[in-house]
């Protein structure tokens, strides 16, 4: 499991979740550190007593639906997928196969409940219902362009043939700081952003291929820059001695 966890302004910016109280919000950070790499949580009531947070606040986050409670206790983050995208290389599958298979994935990247049609009621012997088409359709049609943006985000091509051209992407604010923290950069995101946002994100006149490359550049051009500078000149004390000495 990753040991760092991003989080959106997209979910977090929202007066849905600025109204709730302070206890709420903070139990909604520890939810989402302890989630698996789906976005499950296993012991969301173990971990809203070891912060000392109020049942209420659970309750609050399950009916602001920042939170959805499954039958069996195990808790997930809704807007996961909004909050974090791992790589398939670098992602876990979930444990809670059950329960993952209870939910869809909407087009806007929120998880919700799978909706079931074809059930049999009354005294009829009920077999098991079965997802909406429409519905399937939908989850696996993100589920494909999830693995076409894997495949853009990172092409391996075998030692003998040509390595295909990646199509550039620009990245956003938060994947530009979350890279930083990877690596340790001390760089201003919003400086890196507006600044490649104003010229077309081009490096000089050639169109931006890699902008992890260019933040590399970026940081080694501004360590460059203050290593170039002239050394203080050493002061000569005995040419400022006073005339009374």
């Amino acid at each position: 499991m990753a040991e760092k966890r991003m989080l959106s302004k997209k979910v977090l910016d929202t007066d849905a979740f600025l109204d709730m109280p302070l206890s709420a919000q903070a139990l909604y950070f520890h939810l989402v550190i302890n989630a698996d790499d789906e976005g499950f949580v296993g012991n969301p009531k173990r971990i809203r007593d070891y912060i000392g947070a109020d049942e209420s606040d659970l309750d609050l986050l399950i009916e602001k639906k920042f939170v959805l409670m499954l039958k069996s206790s195990v808790a997930v983050i809704r807007h996961w997928k909004i909050h974090n995208t791992l790589r398939r290389d670098r992602s876990h599958p979930t444990v809670f196969t059950e329960e993952k298979a209870q939910l869809i994935l909407q087009e806007n990247g929120a998880y919700a409940e799978r909706v079931t049609s074809g059930c049999v009621n009354g005294n009829q012997t009920a077999t098991a219902c079965q997802p909406d088409d429409n519905r399937m359709a939908t989850e696996d049609k993100i589920e494909e362009d999830r693995l076409r943006e894997d495949k853009i985000e990172e092409v391996v091509a075998p030692a003998n043939e040509e390595r295909r051209p990646k199509r550039f992407r620009k990245p956003s604010t938060d994947e530009i700081v979350a890279y930083c923290s990877e690596n340790d950069f001390k760089l201003d995101a919003h400086r890196f952003y507006d600044y490649y946002e104003s010229n077309g994100w081009r490096v000089g006149k050639t169109p931006m291929k890699d902008w992890r490359a260019a933040i590399r550049n970026w940081v080694r051009n501004e360590q460059n820059k203050y290593s170039l500078l002239p050394p203080k000149p050493e002061i000569d004390a005995g040419k400022y001695k006073r005339e009374d000495e």
